[in-house]
């Protein structure tokens, strides 16, 4: 069962926690409690492929679904059709200590896919389940990725329908695109005069209205979530920490048992907390090591105890993590308090009402003995891609540099030698002009075309062009519509009414 971090005393069945998205009194949708894995279940997974680890990670958390129903579930995620590597989440060993764990092989070339594939297969059964007569509006807030990957997951669902906001000036070229042209009959995609956390702050506001909600509710439609705080979105998530950590015993880097670290690209914090669960529930985990870019306020949480979003907001060539209010930070916070809902519902008040809040000596404590914390500025990023490429023949987008930057400060800081798996978030075309000024040292690239640009970084990698983004250039735009913050729900309701 489910419960909210905020003390609601409702409790869930897994398939209505998905449904629901967010919990009635605000907080957000947690298991009662964790599986917990032995050495004997970890050493199961690793001749599995994916799917196999996936279904069986899932299944722990999905009591009122079906194994056969997981696995159609799992199949029309991660199909060859929709993923173009056969292992979905393949591990790529650089060096003798690093690895990369490539999470943008899907659809629309972000790790986004891993979860938002299989968010709305679930959400399907559990409309079912719960035996949902209205139709299920999913509002989704997006700072580049998610807002692609969500319409991509959802487009044509039955039953749902599908209204993305994304900051006006604060996504790349090509992740506007993947947008703007999204087909499907229940899709609809807003630019949001204003950041990510405008429009954060926007669906939240929405989701909270009780009033709004009951108008809508008269008209048979429900809101949900299709953002990290919906659980259904976490969950798959915590799969591909096991998933990475069985190839690391496959490929005879690690001996099983032996603890790992992992290094996470985050803003919103749900990405980091699905290896915190993994951790939680049994993984060998040493450190987690959270890397941001210049809006580095979970840097300066996980140091200083102080959470405080009153800052500058940074654009920067990571514009995925550029966030100031990370949401699921309140997931780790229930849990290191120890379910205190008390505790957890006076410092999201606090950061409602003052934008900060502070967390007490012990509290901070605890959660440096799991995680580390650092930020890269644009400038080192850009020097990260570049080093990467030029020495290993690899290439990473600029939030995988980020974590790439971070996690060589960590190993001059501590000289850690454990084995480490980097996260890399997307795609590198999806942030072509980025990429291409690192490797090749020059700007002459500002007057070319989107696709000019991916076909020139074809071309100096050797990497070919994913065909999701090489299509964009015969689509058509379909969603021109720019708000300001205060229309939102007026458009949420033209658009799901």
């Amino acid at each position: 069962m489910y419960i909210s971090t905020r003390g609601g005393k409702e409790r869930f069945t897994a398939a209505a926690a998905i449904k629901e998205g967010i919990a009635p009194d605000g907080g957000l949708l947690i298991p009662e409690e964790l599986p917990k894995l032995n050495g004997d279940f970890l050493a199961e997974l690793v001749p599995l492929d994916y799917h196999q680890r996936a279904t069986r990670i899932l299944q722990l958390f999905l009591p009122d679904y079906s194994v056969p129903e997981i696995k159609a579930c799992i199949e029309a995620a991660y199909n060859a059709a929709k993923f173009d590597h056969p292992a979905v989440a393949p591990l790529v060993a650089m060096g003798h200590h690093t690895s990369v764990l490539e999470l943008w092989h899907g659809p629309t070339g972000a790790f986004k896919d891993m979860a938002l594939q299989l968010l709305p297969q679930l959400l399907s059964l559990a409309l079912e389940k719960t035996e949902e007569k209205a139709e299920i509006a999913i509002l989704v807030a997006t700072s580049g990725d998610t807002g692609k990957a969500a319409l991509e997951g959802f487009r044509d669902v039955k039953q749902t329908k599908i209204v993305v906001f994304f900051p006006y000036d604060g996504v790349s070229e090509i992740q506007r695109l993947q947008m703007v042209t999204q087909e499907g009959e229940n899709v609809a995609v807003i630019a949001v005069r204003g950041n990510f956390d405008d429009a954060q702050t926007g669906v939240k506001k929405i989701f909270a209205d009780k009033e709004f909600n009951a108008e809508l509710q008269a008209h048979g439609v429900k809101l949900s979530s299709a953002n990290s705080i919906n659980w259904g979105r976490l969950l798959p998530q915590i799969v591909y920490y096991f998933s990475a950590y069985a190839d690391l015993v496959k490929n005879a880097r690690i001996i099983q048992g032996e603890p790992v670290n992992f290094v996470v690209p985050t803003g919103n914090f749900g990405n980091i907390l699905a290896g915190y669960y993994a951790k939680l529930m049994g993984l060998p985990v040493n450190r987690l090591i959270c890397a941001s870019n210049s809006n580095n306020v979970l840097t300066d949480f996980l140091r200083s105890g102080v959470y405080d979003r009153n800052r500058n907001f940074h654009t920067t060539m990571s514009p995925s993590m550029d966030i100031l209010i990370s949401s699921n930070l309140e997931r780790l916070l229930y849990s290191i308090s120890g379910g205190d809902t008390t505790r957890v519902s006076g410092w999201m008040r606090a950061l409602n009402d003052t934008g900060s809040y502070l967390v007490e000596r012990e509290t901070l404590k605890s959660i440096r003995q799991t995680f580390w914390s650092d930020w890269a500025s644009d400038h080192e990023t850009v020097d990260a891609i570049r080093d990467v490429f030029h020495q290993h023949k690899y290439v990473i987008d600029p939030h995988t540099a980020v974590a790439w930057l971070v996690y060589d400060k960590y190993c001059r800081e501590t000289a850690d030698g454990a084995q480490t798996v980097i996260l890399s978030t997307a795609s590198p075309f999806k942030f072509n002009h980025s990429v291409l000024t690192a490797i090749a040292g020059t700007e002459t690239f500002s007057n070319q075309s989107e696709f000019e640009l991916l076909r020139e970084l074809s071309r100096i990698t050797g990497w070919p062009v994913p065909t999701a983004l090489a299509v964009l250039e015969s689509k058509a735009i379909r969603h021109q519509m720019v708000c300001d913050k205060e229309e939102m729900a007026h458009l949420v309701k033209n658009a799901v009414e």
